[in-house]
């Protein structure tokens, strides 16, 4: 019996034992139970472990909900951490977020937080609200600012423990639609190519579509530095380690790193723990925009969030439908990508780049085509333009802003729309101009786009250590088209 139902009991029935005597050792012994009641050291859920097949560990013994965290006893000291990722019957399928080595056969799996008693039917609300406020909590606030984590939200970068006590479940309700603020306000993302091209809007979500060596990273570096926004926050999910390191020194910087917060969640570390960095992240962001900040949720990579969930789901059993993707993958990914955007009218917002690998290049790769389907726009990497030396490489004819109609004037529309029309003019054209099969005077909007090529390529380049800004990348957009008054 819980101590305050002991305490109410025998304050209820005081009065029957001042009138009987004969029930004075019945309270003592009520008053002797709450006291035990307060020093004894609550209930543990345990099991046992009975097999690990390669990511997977199973245990027996203990029933408990997906994603609850348990703790496994090492044999001479220690534990692992795990998380609950699926079960069949009586069995309990759980992944490392460490390494597993020295687990042995029947090692003792601890809950690290009690199962929630039986809910009565017809709550179904109150249940996910009830699953969501017992979700793994990970320290969140401005004490974060300039600092490196993993995805437990632990310091990577030896500046000591994080002074901040406020916290945040890894997992959000989902927002209503309908309350949703629109997007309204162009944001300046520092590049002359998007901000005058392909405009971002505040609340926007993005993708980075390009295969590996194309210059991600360093794009987005330049966005991290130069974008206006309140708070930054980086999730560097599945990268290699030298690249964490070099992306906070060399890109990012010490201007950028100090109003950002980056969660690094390297290849070498376990799926588990993949995913829980760019949930960490995506929660941060969330805090912020919930106190009315305006956020620039940068994530490299969502391909490498989708491959941890793939090596869960297949590890578990999960049959692959699509070049090795399980279902589980395609439903993940928008579970992620909507917990960014607009707040409600007046409040915060998300501003949210996602980079998308895609293998050889391959535009249909299957995440690469989900993401698409899931944002408001994407922007291009093309290899032939980086291979020519042309930075940031953006493929103006393949990359599209959904939201860009709804930010700018018809005028600066129009502006846009030749400039795509003679750029991909003369791209289609390009060999025949380099062999000297076209003669000049046959087509004029051709003669025009030969014209006007390098200025159009110039416009497009951009240093790594320049500054565009909005009203900068207007002025030069209209030099090359002025506006018909």
């Amino acid at each position: 019996m819980r101590q305050p139902g002991l305490r109410r009991l025998t304050k209820k029935m005081n009065p029957a034992f001042d009138s009987n005597p004969h029930l004075a050792k019945w309270r003592d012994f009520l008053e002797d139970c709450r006291k035990q009641a307060t020093s004894a050291a609550p209930f543990q859920f345990s099991g046992r472990l009975t097999r690990i097949n390669g990511l997977v560990m199973e245990a027996a013994g203990i029933k408990l909900s997906l994603g609850s965290g348990c703790c496994i006893e090492v044999p001479g000291g220690g534990t692992v951490e795990a998380e609950v990722v699926g079960f069949s019957g009586e069995r309990l399928f759980m992944m490392p977020s460490e390494d597993a080595y020295g687990l042995a056969p029947g090692a003792q799996v601890t809950a690290l937080e009690p199962p929630p008693p039986p809910l009565r039917a017809g709550r179904r609300q109150a249940l996910v609200r009830r699953v969501i406020d017992r979700a793994k909590h990970i320290p969140v606030g401005d004490a974060l600012l300039g600092r490196v984590l993993d995805g437990n939200g632990r310091p990577l970068d030896g500046l000591g423990p994080l002074d901040t006590k406020q916290s945040r479940s890894l997992q959000s309700r989902p927002v209503n639609p309908l309350s949703r603020a629109p997007i309204t306000r162009n944001m300046d993302v520092g590049i002359r190519a998007i901000n005058a091209l392909l405009t971002v809007g505040r609340g926007q979500r993005l993708g980075l579509f390009a295969g590996s060596g194309v210059g991600k990273s360093v794009l987005l570096g330049m966005m991290a530095r130069y974008t206006e926004a309140d708070i930054i926050v980086v999730g560097l999910i599945g990268e290699r380690g030298r690249e964490v390191k070099e992306f906070i020194e060399q890109i990012l910087g010490p201007e950028g790193l100090r109003r950002s917060v980056v969660v690094a969640a390297p290849a070498d570390t376990s799926p588990l723990m993949r995913m829980q960095g760019a949930s960490y992240a995506t929660a941060i962001a969330e805090h912020f925009r919930d106190q009315g900040r305006h956020v620039l949720l940068i994530m490299d990579s969502l391909t490498r969030f989708a491959m941890a969930q793939r090596e869960i789901a297949l590890a578990i059993g999960e049959p692959p439908v699509t070049r090795g993707y399980p279902p589980s993958v395609f439903a993940r990914l928008p579970q992620l990508v909507e917990r960014a955007g607009n707040g409600a009218d007046g409040g915060g917002s998300i501003t949210a780049f996602y980079t998308v690998l895609t293998e050889g290049d391959d535009q249909q790769d299957p995440i690469a085509d989900a993401a698409r389907a899931i944002l408001d726009g994407h922007i291009v990497l093309s290899r032939h333009l980086a291979d020519a030396g042309h930075y940031p490489a953006i493929d103006i004819e393949q990359s599209i802003s959904r939201a860009m109609t709804n930010l700018i004037l018809p005028a600066h529309l129009e502006q846009v729309r030749r400039f795509k029309l003679l750029y991909s003019r003369f791209q289609r054209s390009r060999d025949l101009i380099s062999v000297g099969a076209y003669a000049a005077g046959t087509d004029p909007v051709l003669d025009q786009a030969i014209a006007m090529q390098p200025l159009l390529e110039s416009f497009m380049q951009q240093d790594l250590h320049e500054r565009a800004n909005y009203a900068d990348s207007l002025d030069k957009l209209n030099q090359l088209f002025p506006p018909v008054t």
